[in-house]
């Protein structure tokens, strides 16, 4: 893989630049440590860009942003782009039918009542990912236990082929959850428009920008991350992201894609490093 000439790092939050329960001082197996962000001041030296690219809100994301001193915010994996301290954004709808203007995505899916369908049709495997849902806009934020190719079949079998359901990585489980036992882990999902992704978001900022594809780096670490690849020169997946079932062989099909040895901040770090 040639080298990158990093001008600007995108980067995914939970499970990458942040470890166990959302913290930057904690490794995966929850010792404290400084590295990722020694490996942050060092980028801002460096004088390159941050930007945060995440399937939280963008209050939360903006917010995020102003403690790590990124320059961006790109939230709800990729519906909104925000840059000067979130004063400035761009909302993305991707596939979202004609004839729904001034109405979001989330507005849309509740006319017609496809997430409480869609969760009827998983009874024990798929549920509101509460209490964080209530605030998104562009996407029903769901947890569970599905097979998401299973779930856009599903879609198209009743018109809604517009919409699909992303995959954003496994979560602890917690008392909140009323999901059936399982030894699997449940995993964050994102039900929305086709057209928008965290790579598509890329894209549009990366030419606001006037920066070559190829000059920047994506580090992520669950398979929606893998749509970042395109919009880069390199991406980057942590060792804990790697690790999950499936996603080596995903990987192997991505050709700008490198694997941390470690995972979630100190795999950070290395990505950071590597891209100075």
């Amino acid at each position: 893989m040639r080298s990158v000439a990093t001008r600007i790092v995108y980067t995914d939050l939970d499970g990458t630049m942040v470890g166990p329960r959302g913290s930057f001082w904690h490794t995966a197996g929850r010792d404290l440590t400084a590295e990722p962000a020694t490996a942050l001041l060092d980028l801002h030296r460096a004088g390159i860009p941050l930007v945060l690219v995440s399937g939280r809100t963008l209050e939360q994301v903006v917010e995020a942003a102003r403690i790590f001193a990124a320059d961006g915010a790109i939230a709800e994996l990729g519906a909104t782009v925000s840059w000067n301290g979130g004063r400035e954004r761009r909302q993305l709808t991707g596939e979202l039918p004609d004839g729904h203007d001034g109405r979001t995505p989330m507005e849309v899916m509740a006319a017609l009542g496809v997430v409480e369908e869609l969760i009827a049709a998983h009874p024990g495997r798929l549920e509101w990912h509460a209490p964080w849902h209530a605030t998104h806009d562009t996407d029903a934020l769901l947890r569970g236990r599905v097979d998401p190719v299973a779930v856009d079949a599903w879609l198209a079998e009743r018109g809604l082929g517009w919409l699909t359901l992303n995959d954003n990585g496994a979560i602890q489980l917690n008392s909140r959850m009323t999901l059936d036992p399982d030894p699997a882990p449940p995993r964050v999902y994102h039900l929305m428009p086709r057209g928008i992704s965290k790579g598509a978001a890329i894209a549009w900022d990366l030419e606001r920008r006037g920066i070559d594809p190829a000059d920047a780096v994506a580090i992520g670490d669950s398979i929606s991350d893998l749509d970042m690849a395109p919009a880069v020169g390199r991406l980057w997946i942590t060792a804990n992201g790697a690790a999950v079932d499936g996603m080596a062989a995903r990987i192997a099909t991505v050709p700008n894609a490198t694997v941390a040895d470690a995972p979630m901040g100190h795999g950070w770090a290395q990505a950071v490093r590597a891209s100075l």
